[in-house]
């Protein structure tokens, strides 16, 4: 299925709205992303978490050749896990815990029902390798909160 464009849309790793507008669309690091998650959207670098997650190996960084990617590789963004998740309705999943390298998503006993997801923003890069398992399509990325940014 093809999902709707996000209203928020997350920028690859050490990315700014700033930085970004120095973006040619040349597509270097399209080409140089092992992962093949960035993509040009209107004529500036992006990124697609349904294509898988990024791994901050700095590639896309290597081979830009203008300064749009900045060091250290974080994200400006965060994982959060939306009303349609499947365990808060009602169904057992982890889809989204198993797919996370970083530990950041964990899910919390209830009486009556599955587990509920618990995301600690702290632990979570933004990476999105939590996305593309999610059989309902709950998770999002949101802009980080300025104290966690």
């Amino acid at each position: 299925t093809v999902r709707p464009a996000p209203a928020f849309r997350p920028m690859p790793p050490g990315v700014s709205a700033a930085s970004r507008t120095a973006c040619t669309g040349c597509g270097d690091c399209v080409t140089a992303c092992p992962q093949q998650i960035l993509l040009i959207a209107e004529g500036r670098v992006a990124i697609d978490f349904d294509r898988g997650e990024c791994t901050f190996c700095s590639a896309c960084a290597t081979a830009c050749p203008e300064t749009v990617f900045a060091t250290p590789a974080v994200m400006a963004h965060r994982a959060v896990i939306g009303d349609s998740c499947l365990a808060r309705r009602g169904t057992t999943c982890m889809s989204c815990r198993d797919a996370c390298p970083e530990d950041a998503i964990r899910f919390v006993p209830r009486v009556g029902g599955p587990f509920l997801p618990d995301l600690s923003p702290a632990a979570c890069t933004g990476c999105g390798a939590c996305i593309a398992p999610c059989p309902a399509d709950a998770i999002a990325m949101r802009p980080k909160e300025p104290a966690h940014a």
